[in-house]
């Protein structure tokens, strides 16, 4: 069965921001997943939201979602994500 997985962002480096989305999905492809949407928080309905981007991911299964996480592949980049941005899996 199919398993979404979200991503909210908070951007602290634009520019690198830019380089670690134009690598990310190649990372995903390996393990099935592919990005289902993804764009700018325009309105907050209630509560406090902090990030400015949210994404939603698919991927073939829970599994699927932990390999690519972990994969050398993907382990390479988060450097540059966490200088880039504040981004959380939850």
């Amino acid at each position: 069965m199919a398993t979404l997985m979200s991503a909210t962002v908070q951007a602290k480096n634009p520019e690198k921001l830019q380089v670690y989305v134009s690598k990310v999905g190649a990372t995903m492809a390996p393990h099935g997943g592919k990005m289902v949407a993804r764009g700018k928080v325009a309105k907050q309905l209630n509560g406090e939201v902090k990030h400015q981007i949210e994404a939603l991911f698919e991927f073939p299964s829970a599994g699927a979602i932990d390999a690519w996480y972990a994969s050398d592949a993907y382990q390479a980049l988060i450097p540059n994500r966490d200088e880039a941005a504040h981004a959380v899996y939850p």
